[in-house]
């Protein structure tokens, strides 16, 4: 099972980016869930979740800025971020859990990360 993220690279300020996220491999059911970032000399932080009940939640630094979105029929996580700052800068992952076996549990996974660079 892989979760590859994609769509970053370098920015201007106050411009935009869509960073999507899919699973692939062998797997049952694959749930698409959160937006993380990790800025150098920095913890991992919430960027954007999509809760179990499907509603959202966003990290106080990037509310009103991120969107996130899933599509559950082609397993992708989308994030859309604006008006972008270079406290955006970080290596962003995408999180899912994934059964890949009827009878076994649920795992969490981690994507590898992209890279969003926000520079002029």
């Amino acid at each position: 099972v892989q979760l590859q993220a994609s769509g970053g690279g370098l920015v201007q300020p106050g411009g935009s980016l869509r960073l999507s996220c899919e699973a692939s491999g062998r797997f049952v059911r694959a749930t698409l869930k959160a937006w993380y970032r990790q800025a150098p000399g920095k913890e991992r932080e919430l960027v954007a979740e999509i809760t179990s009940g499907g509603g959202t939640n966003y990290g106080v630094a990037v509310m009103g800025r991120a969107t996130i979105a899933r599509d559950s029929a082609t397993n992708r996580l989308y994030l859309q971020m604006n008006s972008l700052e270079p406290d955006d800068t970080a290596v962003y992952y995408c999180n899912a859990e994934i059964r890949t076996r009827w009878g076994r549990d649920v795992e969490n996974y981690w994507g590898k990360g992209t890279l969003v660079t926000v520079s002029s």
